[in-house]
C-alpha cells in the first residue's frame, strides 16, 4: 500500500519560509518522480514542482520559480519543498504526489498524500 505523508505546513507571515516534507512508503521510491501541487479554497489543484527519480531534473510553476526549491533524499524516501519569500497568494493545502514518470498534470496521478496546510498572513 502506497503512503505519502506530508508535514511542515503552518502559519507564517509574508516573506517567511517553511520546509515541507513528504515521506513515501510502499513504492520503489528511487524509481519514482515526486512532486508537489497546491490547492487554494475555491480553486483547482495546481502544479508547483516536480523532481526526477535521480534528482537530476526539476521543474517549477512560473509562480514559484526562484522562491521554491524541490529536493529529495532517496536514502530517506523523502521529498522536500523549501518555500521562501512567501506571499499571501501562496496560501493553500500543499499535496505530495508520486508517479513513475515526470508530471505536471494532477489528473494523471494515482498516488497522493493527505496534504499539509500553508497559511501566509499579510
Amino acid at each position: 500500500q502506497v503512503q505519502l505523508v506530508e508535514s511542515g505546513g503552518g502559519l507564517v507571515q509574508a516573506g517567511g519560509s517553511l520546509r515541507l516534507s513528504c515521506v513515501a512508503s510502499g513504492l520503489p521510491f528511487n524509481n519514482y518522480a515526486m512532486g508537489w501541487f497546491r490547492q487554494a479554497p475555491g480553486k483547482e489543484r495546481e502544479f508547483v514542482a516536480v523532481i526526477s527519480w535521480s534528482g537530476g531534473s526539476t521543474y517549477y510553476a512560473d509562480s514559484v520559480t526562484g522562491r521554491y526549491t524541490i529536493a529529495r533524499d532517496n536514502a530517506k524516501n523523502t521529498v522536500y519543498l523549501q518555500v521562501n519569500s512567501l506571499k499571501p497568494e501562496d496560501t493553500a493545502v500543499y499535496y505530495c504526489a508520486a508517479a513513475p514518470f515526470l508530471f505536471r498534470d494532477h489528473r494523471n496521478l494515482e498516488h497522493w498524500g493527505q496534504g499539509t496546510r500553508v497559511t501566509v498572513s499579510s
